[in-house]
């Protein structure tokens, strides 16, 4: 069985795989540059989002956090840059890691709909992160090993992988795609969806219309956190 290094080498040489970690950088700096641009004008972020919803609480909050939120906006830029600079492209990575995983966090935590599209870009970062791991290695590994492996000899790989190795990793890409897609919709009992009406839609499709109708009312209605939405939601579901 090949090892990590010798498919990872094969994967480099690929013009497949080159051509996949440019699209992952533009499509990471792209991401960025509308939400950097919003923030260093001083302007929220998710203007349609309303302010009773659980990520509109905290966007209210972060607006007020003045040139916080400004320096937020402008690292969100820089890191786009760097992206689209091949020379600087795993410092972007290393800094849209680190935002993208608070990013992601929060989106699981307050139950938004965009989760979807945020967990796509981490696991796209995690593949730049990855494609530059001969770089990124030397923070890990000791100065002595990191220079013994330079002069040890590069494995040899008795039989390329060649399309197979293409058909592993972007199937295995079309599969995850599919389980974030489609297990994301099962993840939750139920979500405050984007606005008012999007989270009383659902309503039709639940066990418990009455106790989902409550939820949304303390939602949007009265502007409860989503904990305390929750547990009115499950007393109104069990009937006390």
């Amino acid at each position: 069985m090949k090892n990590f290094r010798a498919i990872y080498d094969e994967a480099k040489d690929d013009k497949w795989f080159k051509g996949f970690a440019v699209f992952c950088r533009i499509f990471l700096a792209v991401s960025f540059i509308p939400t950097g641009i919003v923030k260093v004008l001083g302007q929220r972020f998710a203007e349609g989002l309303p302010h009773n919803n659980p990520l509109g609480h905290y966007f209210d909050a972060l607006l007020l956090t003045r040139y916080y939120y400004t320096f937020i906006g402008v690292s969100q830029l820089v890191i786009a840059v760097l992206l689209l600079i091949p020379r600087t492209a795993l410092l972007g990575a290393v800094g849209f890691f680190a935002m993208i995983v608070n990013i992601t966090v929060l989106t699981y935590a307050t139950r938004f709909d965009g989760t979807r599209l945020i967990t796509m870009g981490l696991l796209a970062c995690l593949y730049l992160l990855i494609w530059d791991y001969d770089r990124l290695k030397y923070l890990f590994v000791k100065p002595v090993a990191a220079a013994a492996s330079v002069g040890a000899a590069a494995p040899v790989i008795s039989k390329p992988l060649g399309k197979r190795l293409r058909v592993y990793f972007f199937g295995g890409c079309v599969a995850v795609l599919v389980f974030i897609i489609w297990g994301t919709f099962y993840l939750f009992e139920i979500v405050p969806g984007n606005d008012e009406e999007e989270c009383r839609n659902q309503c039709g499709g639940d066990k418990n219309p009455n106790a989902c109708q409550t939820f949304c009312d303390c939602i949007y209605k009265q502007g409860q956190p989503l904990d305390s939405a929750l547990a009115t939601y499950h007393r109104a579901k069990g009937g006390h």
